[in-house]
């Protein structure tokens, strides 16, 4: 028996496996902001309650897997609305939303198509495995914007793939490709798109097929204090984010990327 429930733009599925999808419905794009990262943390809530859930598969529909927020009000949000919650500050509504998927219980596999830019990365590496096409583009662009890096990148991107490699692509903002990020172990697995969520589903169902109390508990150990780690870091992020939102250099970021042209920063 199949059961689907939606949470806001999320749509979830759990079928006969025991295997769960979270399917992002924002096409082409699926900009992040405070609402759909709480529906996806009450996604993630409710099948951590279900014994016919034991692994996750999250993906999205259309182009990219997510291109971050929406900072240059081409999806109808202002400059910042991506990032707003309803008290007015430009981050912490967010990450207190963002902060509950790594308290989720059941793992996660994530299923990566087209761009997983900025914010976007940082909600595939909130996920326990990333299986990626290789078309797939990665990127923490946040230096290219003249802006800190946030969703808890400072913690997982590191953990995920080292020190070096970390601050190299949160420096340089650069992209690279899925081939590249499963070489650095970004990617977990690589597999043609047509192919991607079939692949995806294989290493949950792989994960589905282990003694349940045991992953749980295996993945508990894994991720120890995590979760606090990720709210400190985003702390420490949102600040950064605040002040750094007011110099000219962000600005000339945002503009550079709305006119599709390099930036010219200034440092000020």
């Amino acid at each position: 028996m199949t059961v689907t429930r939606a949470f806001g733009d999320v749509t979830v599925t759990v079928g006969d496996d025991l295997v769960a999808t979270a399917e992002i419905r924002r096409p082409p794009h699926n900009f992040l902001d405070v609402v759909l990262i709480a529906a996806l943390a009450d996604a993630y809530d409710w099948l951590d309650g279900r014994a016919d859930a034991r692994a996750i598969v999250l993906c999205s529909g259309g182009k990219n897997f997510c291109a971050g927020a929406d900072l240059t009000g081409s999806a109808g949000l202002t400059g910042s609305a991506g990032l707003t919650g309803t008290d007015g500050d430009p981050t912490a509504a967010l990450y207190a939303q963002a902060a509950r998927l790594f308290e989720a219980q059941t793992p996660v596999v994530a299923a990566v198509q087209g761009a997983a830019v900025g914010g976007g990365l940082g909600l595939a590496c909130a996920a326990d495995f990333r299986v990626a096409s290789p078309q797939a583009r990665f990127a923490a662009n946040f230096a290219r914007l003249g802006f800190h890096q946030g969703f808890g990148l400072s913690v997982t991107l590191p953990a995920i793939v080292g020190q070096q490699a970390a601050l190299d692509l949160l420096c340089t903002g650069r992209r690279m490709g899925g081939a590249e990020a499963a070489r650095i172990g970004l990617a977990d697995r690589l597999a043609d798109a047509a192919q991607l969520r079939g692949s995806a589903r294989g290493l949950a169902a792989e994960i589905a097929a282990s003694a349940p109390l045991a992953v749980r508990s295996i993945r508990a150990t894994m991720r120890a204090g995590l979760a606090a780690r990720v709210r400190d870091a985003m702390a420490r992020e949102a600040a950064e984010q605040g002040r750094l939102r007011q110099t000219a250099d962000f600005a000339e970021g945002i503009r550079a990327s709305a006119q599709r042209r390099p930036p010219r920063f200034e440092g000020r």
